[in-house]
């Protein structure tokens, strides 16, 4: 019969110690780093041995003592031997100086072998201990104002800061009593937040408890994301990059709120003087080619990620009524400002508070007024050449007849270059297709010149605007590549030298070069890979 294996209390000792460890919100995190000795390895007076750099004796012995004056408090197990009744209230450098001069006490020296391998090449783990350590006290300090009472919460420097506004600054203090500050450690960890983020579709502002400001600076941080939040500065990066264009509101915002003195502006935030009166787009085009000055950009999230989030831990609000708050409160906000005379407001933020009351036009009237002025209406003349009715009061007198020029495509037409590829939604192409027939039609523009592309260019030739959207087939494929439709376009002989390119596409496509007037259509949340010169337009 095979034997079976020998139960060992030792070991199962240990793994309920383990469990508790792992459960305890302050030390759950370091539970991760667990290596058990084999048999032989630890001499009988050594309890365990962990890997850290430690420089001499005395300072290892001072750091025993720290550590198991703070174990006293937190009541985790208990000790395996006695312990000194009264350990020394000194830190760990005043100890361990004190030590080297005098001897470290018997009583307090360190059981067995050393519990720490000095030195050790394999403590190089890319691991924030202390970091870490500091969010278990902020769990454990939190998990027991939960115990001591629901609805309890610590008030931090950031709730008075978001008061300040309410009660003393009328220009975002509508703004403010709609926004809520969430600090939270473990958010803050799991969402990669330095100091700050925000989320406009919650109405949340996310703060790292961890970070030490000043109330000027907290000021300072949230009308940083109250701004960003109710200016919608991320439903408005189009076809940009999203962390540059991030980047380039981070500049004017801060510009801002130093020019109206609001609070302190922390130490490393994004601001350049020679960018006053500067809109967010022009910085944007200003930095975009500025590889050095990108290398050292930092939100408050941090350097490389956008302070202005699209996602949330939490379930959204209603979109609708919150673009309402955002208009109203700054809009209202401004008027009571500058009616009590509170303060100074850039001429900038000024015009972009005054813009939320006039909502943006939507994508079909934005791409009407590009046709306006890029496919110009066919004029109609008057001509003896064709009959006319005659009045009749006067029926002897012939009158001309309305006429149109006979090459219309020749002075009235645009190119269409359609992505075919099978990312593309059909739903949302038919829209757009629909949409640009209609407005083809009422410039008396019967035809455009279309080419089809996924992997390869297909000339459609000329098309009747009304059946474009019948002749298009989505053939699947994917890696669209645009530009040789592009250039099929402007080397055409019989396509005018100035007539203008529509492009539609998801973005999944190369990187384009364009010699005349053009404009991108593109699905709602899709981006270029490029910066693009032409208008953008999204569908919705």
């Amino acid at each position: 019969m095979r034997k079976q294996d020998k139960h060992d209390p030792w070991l199962e000792e240990l793994e309920q110690g383990w469990a508790m460890v792992a459960g305890h919100p302050l030390f759950g995190y370091f539970s991760i780093f667990r290596e058990r000795a084999e048999p032989g390895e630890l001499s009988r007076d050594t309890w365990a041995v962990v890997e850290a750099h430690l420089p001499d004796g005395a300072y290892h012995a001072a750091c025993c003592v720290a550590v198991d004056r703070f174990l006293r408090t937190t009541r985790l197990g208990s000790c395996p031997v006695p312990m000194a009744a009264d350990l020394p209230a000194e830190d760990e450098v005043s100890l361990a100086e004190r030590w080297r001069r005098e001897g470290v006490p018997a009583e307090l020296r360190p059981l067995g072998e050393a519990d720490f391998v000095i030195g050790s090449e394999q403590v190089a783990i890319a691991l924030d201990h202390a970091t870490a350590f500091a969010q278990g006290v902020s769990r454990a300090a939190s998990r027991a104002l939960e115990i001591a009472g629901p609805a309890r919460r610590a008030d931090g420097p950031w709730d008075a800061a978001l008061r300040w506004f309410i009660s003393s600054y009328p220009l975002l203090g509508a703004l403010a009593t709609g926004m809520t500050v969430v600090a939270e450690a473990d958010l803050a960890r799991d969402w990669d937040i330095a100091i700050a983020a925000v989320n406009p579709e919650m109405g949340e502002i996310y703060v790292n408890p961890l970070i030490r400001l000043d109330k000027e600076e907290w000021r300072f941080v949230l009308a940083h994301e109250m701004l960003h939040a109710a200016l919608r500065h991320g439903d408005r990066t189009g076809g940009r990059e999203p962390y540059l264009w991030n980047v380039a509101c981070d500049y004017v915002v801060n510009g801002w709120l130093v020019e109206m003195a609001v609070g302190q502006m922390p130490e490393g935030l994004l601001y350049d003087a020679s960018m006053k009166g500067m809109s967010a787009e022009g910085v944007y085009d200003l930095i975009a080619g500025d590889l050095r000055r990108l290398r050292r950009a930092g939100t408050l999230r941090g350097r490389g990620r956008g302070d202005v989030l699209d996602g949330s831990p939490r379930a959204p609000k209603n979109p609708v009524n919150l673009d309402e708050f955002y208009r109203n409160a700054l809009s209202q906000g401004l008027i009571y400002h500058q009616d009590t005379g509170r303060g100074f407001v850039p001429a900038g933020l000024e015009a972009a508070i005054r813009a939320l009351d006039q909502p943006p036009l939507p994508w079909d009237a934005q791409l009407a007024r590009w046709f306006d002025e890029h496919v110009p209406a066919v004029e109609k003349r008057r001509s003896y050449a064709r009959a006319s009715r005659r009045q009749a009061s006067t029926p002897h007198i012939p009158r001309p007849g309305w006429v149109r020029p006979e090459e219309v495509v020749r002075q009235a037409t645009f190119g269409v270059v359609l992505d075919t590829s099978g990312s593309m939604d059909t739903r949302l192409l038919g829209k757009a297709l629909g949409a640009i027939a209609s407005y083809a039609i009422a410039r008396d523009v019967p035809l455009a010149r279309v080419v089809f592309c996924d992997a390869a260019p297909y000339d459609a030739g000329y098309l009747r605007v009304e059946e474009i959207a019948g002749r298009v087939r989505v053939r699947g494929r994917g890696g669209t590549v645009l530009q040789p439709g592009v250039n099929l376009l402007e080397r055409a002989a019989d396509f005018p030298p100035d007539g203008p390119i529509l492009l539609i596409t998801d973005g999944h496509c190369d990187t384009l070069r364009i010699r005349r007037e053009h404009a991108f259509l593109l699905p709602p949340g899709k981006h270029l890979p490029f910066r693009a010169r032409g208008p953008i337009f999204t569908m919705k």
